[in-house]
């Protein structure tokens, strides 16, 4: 699946089908180890989420699939992002590499897992568009397998997120 969170062995997909359907298979496609990406865009569409990278080069430094051994080479233009997104009202990464990008960019405190903080967008935005942009950031534990949290654990910090506003 040319999408995010296309490895079969990550439980992203598995925790939004679990918290808005109940259901943790619910975008797997039946008798095959694939999520079903048409299902998967359709319902980021529907929810207004969007997924990105937080850095556009990076080094592996390890031969493995481990955060903690990549290096970010050439960060994400997150401001410049968020800008083509006037909508959107909170950031969320998934991983502690993530959280570092985005904590260097915008030089706020580092939330806890499952916790969140304020940000204060400024440049490069124009006036205009940073004018009372604040955005809540959220630090969301791993879905990852190696992360060792059980599935529905997982999906209680993600609720807390969904319930607690996530406008966009």
């Amino acid at each position: 699946m040319p999408f995010y969170y296309p490895n079969w062995n990550n439980d992203f997909w598995r925790v939004m089908g679990l918290l808005f359907f109940g259901d943790k298979d619910h975008f797997a496609v039946p008798g095959q180890k694939r999520f079903d990406q048409a299902q998967v865009e359709a319902f980021c569409r529907e929810k207004g989420l969007a997924l990105y990278d937080t850095a556009c080069e990076v080094r592996r430094l390890k031969d493995n699939a481990s955060d903690k051994f990549l290096e970010v080479v050439t960060p994400t233009d997150i401001p410049a992002l968020l800008a083509r997104i006037p909508a959107c009202r909170t950031l969320v990464t998934t991983c502690q590499k993530a959280t570092d990008v985005i904590v260097e960019t915008f030089g706020c405190a580092e939330p806890p897992v499952g916790g969140s903080v304020e940000i204060e967008i400024g440049e490069p935005l124009t006036a205009a568009e940073a004018a009372g942009r604040t955005l809540t950031f959220w630090r969301m534990p791993s879905t990852s397998r190696a992360y060792p949290l059980a599935l529905e654990r997982k999906a209680d910090f993600y609720r807390r997120l969904w319930t607690r506003g996530t406008s966009r």
